[in-house]
């Protein structure tokens, strides 16, 4: 297992735009590979005392955080369906992308624990 995490600050009025923009995006990913594809919209993201979500993505009035993941059979696999979506040009962005990417955060994972689903 390899998880792919982000977080990502969204304009508030641009919540269906980006859930159609997740939704065509987890079609994809799913069609290469991944296993599972979660997006999550704000519902609680406290004010930290040293740092939080909205500080870790520069987050501006008006906007929400999404916190998506993506889990994937290994390393190996992310890297070689990264590498077939580009070749094949599924991520060519069409249109507006709902959200300054620029602030994006991403990183990936290698579990070192799991408990719960199998």
């Amino acid at each position: 297992m390899y998880v792919a995490g982000l977080v990502i600050p969204v304009p508030e009025e641009k919540m269906d735009a980006y859930r159609t923009w997740a939704e065509r995006g987890a079609d994809i990913f799913r069609r290469y590979g991944c296993l599972e594809v979660v997006e999550s919209w704000e519902d609680f993201v406290p004010e930290g005392k040293e740092t939080d979500f909205r500080r870790a993505v520069a987050a501006k009035p008006g906007e929400k955080i999404v916190f998506a993941w993506q889990v994937w059979p290994d390393k190996q696999s992310l890297e070689a369906a990264e590498a077939r979506m580009h070749e094949d040009g599924v991520l060519d962005v069409m249109g507006e992308i709902p959200f300054d990417a620029r602030r994006l955060i991403l990183g990936c994972f290698a579990p070192i624990c799991v408990a719960g689903r199998e």
